[in-house]
Order: C-alpha cells, then sequence, then structure tokens
C-alpha cells in the first residue's frame, strides 16, 4: 500500500516514486496500438502527434478515472482534473471509494470525457502532500475550475501508456495511437 506523507515520504520508508521533472519525458514513443480486427494501419502515416493527445488532457473539464476495488470490480467516477507538466493531477477524498481504491492499488487509467477525439491514459496515481509542490497544482486548478483547492492533498498520475484516435469511420484505423512512456 502506498500512503504518503508531506515531503514526499512513503509510509513504508522509501521515496516516492514520482519522477524528476527534468528526466520526465516531454515526446514519449509513438506508435499503434494492439488491436486485432479492427484494421489499425500498420505504418507511421496517420499517427496522431504527442501535441494532439496533450491538448485534449490540457483542454478536458471532466476526466473518467478508473481504479480498481479490493475484490477486483471496476469502479469509475468523472473528476475534475490538470494536465500539468506531463502529470495528471485530481482531487478527491482520502475516504472516497477512488481514493481507498489507489491507496491499495495504484494502478489508474482515466479517460478524457470526447469520445469523438479520445485519449485513454494508464498509469500510476500516488497522493501528494507536499505544499511546496502542490502551490502551483493549486492555482492551475483554481484558473481552470474556479475552485479553490488549496490545502487539499492531491492524487497525481504518471503515465506509462497513452491511447488516443478519432472515433470515425473515416480516420479510427488510420489515426489509432499508442504513446509509451520509459
Amino acid at each position: 500500500r502506498w500512503h504518503h506523507h508531506p515531503g514526499g515520504q512513503a509510509a513504508h520508508g522509501g521515496r516516492s516514486p514520482r519522477p524528476d521533472p527534468a528526466r520526465r519525458m516531454t515526446s514519449p514513443r509513438a506508435g499503434r496500438p494492439h488491436m486485432p480486427g479492427y484494421g489499425i494501419a500498420t505504418g507511421q502515416e496517420g499517427i496522431l502527434p504527442w501535441e494532439w493527445a496533450q491538448k485534449r488532457l490540457e483542454n478536458t473539464r471532466n476526466y473518467f478515472v478508473v481504479s480498481s476495488r479490493p475484490d477486483g470490480r471496476p469502479h469509475v467516477m468523472p473528476v475534475w482534473a490538470l494536465w500539468l507538466d506531463g502529470l495528471l493531477w485530481f482531487s478527491t477524498a482520502r475516504t472516497s471509494t477512488k481514493a481507498r481504491n489507489l491507496l491499495a492499488n495504484p494502478q489508474i487509467s482515466v479517460a478524457v470525457e470526447h469520445g469523438d477525439e479520445a485519449v485513454i491514459l494508464e498509469g500510476t496515481a500516488i497522493v501528494e502532500e507536499d505544499h511546496d509542490v502542490l502551490e502551483p497544482v493549486w492555482a492551475a486548478y483554481k484558473a481552470k475550475y474556479e475552485w479553490d483547492v488549496t490545502g487539499e492533498s492531491m492524487f497525481f498520475v504518471t503515465p506509462r501508456l497513452v491511447f488516443a484516435f478519432i472515433e470515425s469511420s473515416e480516420q479510427f484505423a488510420a489515426t489509432a495511437t499508442r504513446w509509451r512512456f520509459l
């Protein structure tokens, strides 16, 4: 279980797995998702640029967060979130089902609300409580949503994989893209 305390210390005594911003990938490796039977193109033509996905991650208002309950059942909930410096940030009460799920199993999937221009992120969610780290996040959150979460801990999601495509019969197979973060 990951329980984080101010300063990034994990309850188990190790350091928080938050990546060093200087080492975070700004252009992940693009390729095609494995989707047998969907006629996905095999070449690079039509692959969406990473900036396309980032724009949607930045401009989306509602995000769908998927966590796993202890018995393995999925739990899906909408949240407000921010894409900031290569991480997705969101707040939720520590007693919420999604928070309890993520504290027990930090694996997460997040989808933007726009299915016609889909972006789906898979990664790891970690609680951040360090106010020095959170100051710019709180300010950006307030600017985006006109809602003040100053003083609250927040989850950040480090992406491992991001999938994106334009959902139309003419564009889906050509635009289906997968980015890998190393």
